[in-house]
């Protein structure tokens, strides 16, 4: 079974990446938690009405972001929020903690029965701007999961994650971190751009698509052209700047932009 069918009830599957507003004791935290939630389940459903496939949520407003050990305010917001999400939509749900705070995301999934979980530096070091993530989650994070029971929660890897340098890995191809990340665990794999909203390398999306048996996630910079030909190699797309005001990932969903890319998407499928 694909990943696609496996995690998401569907193959070529489009996701959408809800960003949170910023969750309490961060910066440029200004909402309650109840109006972060509200804010959440309106966009959520917004995009499941639509016709998206799944939905992740993830901590975006909260730069800068600590590496690795976020607080429990915000772990606690963020399973506020993942619960009134799993109530309010029945597509499958994924969590991701900025940054690379895996082990909160699996906690939070877990609590709310969400699906999945997008993990930062699964395998290999890298140099993000958060800081340097020195070592591989892998290990720790599938002992954790077993001790935890959530062992129904996936984990989807970023690849040589976006907002990083990778120098340190230079010698290390896109397809061989795809093959150690199957060979450590993961149950499916992430190819982004550089930066958020960046588009994908579709080039990168078919060597990783020939490296590994894994599912296959393209992670940014989608766009309603571009949906064909990722769809050739990935199993999902996740979308979550393209569908806003502007295309930019700060502003509220426009409803325009989101009918046009799932009319894109089942475009794309066919």
């Amino acid at each position: 079974m694909s990943m696609g069918i496996d995690i998401f009830g569907c193959p070529k599957a489009l996701v959408g990446m809800v960003h949170l507003q910023a969750l309490p004791g961060t910066p440029r935290a200004a909402l309650s938690v109840s109006q972060i939630a509200g804010r959440a389940v309106e966009e959520a459903w917004l995009l499941t009405e639509a016709g998206f496939d799944a939905i992740i949520l993830e901590n975006m407003h909260d730069t800068p972001y600590l590496a690795r050990e976020v607080g429990p305010e915000v772990v606690s917001a963020m399973t506020v929020v993942a619960d009134a999400v799993r109530e309010a939509v029945k597509v499958p749900l994924g969590v991701q903690v900025l940054a690379g705070a895996n082990r909160a995301a699996l906690a939070v999934a877990h609590a709310v029965g969400a699906q999945f979980i997008r993990a930062e530096g699964f395998v290999f070091a890298s140099v993000a701007d958060e800081g340097l993530l020195g070592e591989a989650d892998a290990g720790p994070l599938l002992r954790y999961r077993r001790a935890i029971g959530a062992d129904a929660v996936k984990i989807l890897a970023d690849i040589k994650k976006k907002h990083s340098a990778h120098a340190i890995t230079s010698d290390v191809p896109l397809d061989e971190t795809a093959r150690a990340a199957e060979f450590f665990g993961a149950d499916g794999v992430i190819v982004t751009g550089t930066a958020t909203g960046r588009p994908t390398s579709v080039d990168d999306v078919r060597a990783v698509r020939f490296a590994t048996r894994l599912g296959l996630c393209v992670g940014s910079g989608a766009t309603p052209d571009t949906l064909r030909e990722l769809f050739q190699y990935a199993d999902a797309v996740i979308v979550g700047s393209w569908y806003k005001q502007r295309g930019d990932w700060r502003n509220p969903p426009d409803p325009v932009r989101v009918r046009e890319l799932v009319q894109a998407a089942n475009r794309a499928r066919i």
